[in-house]
């Protein structure tokens, strides 16, 4: 079962949100809200209140345990833009983009599939090399003699 939640025009750079959900992709909810908790950075706030909302999403709409979920995927995907000037020298301006972020989330309660590595086929048995001349040899050594 996935559970999803988003949180829409966050007034953040989704390059700043990036660096705090790449730090729980993939994650039991427990160590994710852990790690969220006690990270400095300012993003890690709405993140952690996104996930919050998500596992109550889960237990209230599916009846899921909080224990069981994991994040299956999250994203930061850019928003608007809120344009501003600055001014700057000779009587000139220059535009601050304010970004914004949109942040999806789902979660899930199925195990993580493990990747499956192909058996690689053994190797057959060195055959031992017999040494021939090339052509271009042979030619050259007829031509000298």
């Amino acid at each position: 079962m996935e559970v999803k939640a988003s949180l829409r025009h966050l007034r953040m750079a989704p390059r700043k949100v990036r660096l705090i959900i790449d730090l729980v992709r993939g994650l039991p909810v427990a160590e994710a809200e852990l790690r969220l908790k006690f990270n400095q950075r300012a993003a890690a706030r709405p993140v952690l209140k996104l996930l919050n909302s998500a596992v109550a999403n889960a237990e209230h709409n599916f009846k899921l345990e909080k224990s069981s979920l994991r994040i299956k995927t999250i994203t930061a995907d850019g928003g608007p833009v809120l344009k501003r000037m600055t001014p700057r020298a000779m009587g000139s301006g220059t535009t601050i983009r304010k970004r914004m972020s949109h942040i999806n989330i789902i979660l899930s309660d199925e195990k993580p599939v493990a990747k499956k590595t192909a058996k690689k086929a053994p190797r057959a048995a060195k055959q031992p090399e017999v040494a021939a001349k090339p052509a271009r040899a042979k030619a050259a050594a007829k031509n000298n003699v």
